[in-house]
């Protein structure tokens, strides 16, 4: 398999072109041939232009690439190397959706041909890939896996937004079905990372390793978020205290925050509901979860407590959140938690206003019902900086007056503005 890739004879397909898809996509396209496969025709058609629907990627990423973009799943035949990369959500229960994750499978499953790899990226728990998507696509192909077509699991570890920290430099965990996949699947992964492949011992330790890397980020962040809320009421800052902690060298630098994501957000309940099935109930798991899930409420009350003290009236005051998506300098708007923040100052009957440089309004308004303010005006009573985009670090109390009422009261969440704000009401987490 690996000879014939790198000779051109065989195709590599990837089925999903989102954050994680297209990257993977490009890179191998360098060096082999690939089918890049997506459900959505109109994210195709700006591919095929050079342009990449997230805005991850420069059109230069495009160039000098053998490959061929595709909304048709019956073009996926001419592949022999498929690897998934689609979402893997939660419900509103925080149950794990794997409807994207099934359907990917079942198409593939479909035009399966015997001495096929197929290979999963997409975040799981446990157990799935065995469990869940193997069976599928015996079941579609009617032929058995093994025996007749090989599949292995090498979970994604892109960063978005991050411009250090890209595909190739990042190691790369594989696994396989058998050792002879095992290793022919890391053989075609060194065609494009650099730093490196670890080869896992089987799929189900592949699975646990990606997801406990979001499950311990989310303890450690979950963490200092209590924290602030310990410190809050000593009335002292938590990034001074996290500066002073900092001084020791194996002190781990986490700080508090919004959790949101597809990542941090979502992975750990993946582990829980596995562990459930399994007679088990995680404590520390469930724990980190309910304290960062509940920190838009909580900074959204800290505003509304702050508005109050200045002695204006609550009701239809006008507050300011800059920033909606889930992180800094992307246009990823899933599972942001700045919406919280957003329905709790509603619920206190508060003008809320929303901007960001990132998102598109026309998304933000269908996923979460309100749409992106164009102008900022220059009557807040508040103004609540939730995302430290980059366009926002410029930003000083000049300016911040400038757009406020009287006493106005500014929430920098990621303490962008510590030290530097005098004359106004100042809270961070």
């Amino acid at each position: 398999m690996y000879n014939k890739i790198i000779s051109r004879k065989s195709k590599i397909s990837l089925v999903g072109l989102g954050y994680v898809g297209l990257p993977i996509a490009l890179e191998f396209a360098k060096k082999a041939s690939v089918i890049g496969f997506d459900i959505k025709p109109d994210r195709i058609e700006l591919m095929k232009k050079g342009i990449d629907p997230s805005e991850e990627l420069d059109s230069s990423d495009f160039k000098n690439c053998d490959i061929v973009f595709t909304s048709n799943p019956n073009d996926l035949k001419n592949a022999d190397f498929h690897i998934v990369a689609v979402p893997t959500p939660i419900d509103e229960y925080n149950f794990p959706d794997l409807t994207p994750l099934i359907k990917a499978t079942e198409t593939v499953g479909k035009i399966l041909k015997k001495g096929d790899y197929v290979v999963y990226e997409s975040t799981v728990y446990p157990g799935a890939t065995e469990e869940d998507c193997i069976p599928v696509l015996e079941r579609e192909s009617g032929l058995k896996c093994g025996t007749d077509f090989k599949v292995g699991y090498s979970p994604e570890r892109i960063n978005p937004g991050d411009k250090e920290h890209t595909l190739t430099k990042i190691k790369k965990v594989v696994s396989g079905c058998d050792e002879e996949s095992c290793e022919t699947i890391a053989k075609v992964y060194e065609m494009v990372i650099t730093a490196g492949v670890h080869r896992a011992g089987s799929i189900k330790v592949a699975e646990a390793a990606k997801i406990i890397e979001n499950t311990q980020r989310d303890v450690n962040i979950a963490l200092m978020n209590e924290l602030s809320i310990i410190f809050n009421r000593m009335g002292i800052n938590t990034f001074e205290v996290l500066e002073a902690a900092g001084t020791k060298w194996n002190f781990l630098k986490f700080f508090p925050g919004l959790v949101g994501g597809h990542c941090i957000g979502v992975d750990p309940y993946y582990l829980v509901h596995k562990a459930k099935e399994l007679g088990y109930h995680p404590q520390i798991i469930n724990s980190g979860r309910f304290v960062n899930d509940s920190m838009g409420g909580y900074v959204a009350k800290q505003t509304v407590k702050k508005i109050i003290a200045q002695n204006k009236p609550l009701l239809n005051a006008k507050v300011l959140i800059m920033g909606v998506t889930f992180k800094e300098n992307v246009s990823d708007i899933r599972n942001s938690k700045v919406v919280d923040v957003y329905n709790e100052l509603k619920s206190y009957m508060v003008d809320v206003e929303v901007v960001d440089p990132f998102a598109n309004s026309e998304e933000v308004k269908k996923e979460y019902g309100f749409s992106l303010t164009k102008e900022i005006g220059n009557n807040y009573e508040a103004v609540i900086v939730a995302v430290n985009h980059k366009q926002y670090l410029k930003f000083d109390e000049v300016y911040f007056k400038s757009i406020t009422n009287e006493n106005p009261v500014l929430v920098d969440i990621k303490g962008i503005y510590k030290g530097k704000i005098k004359n106004m009401v100042y809270w961070s987490l």
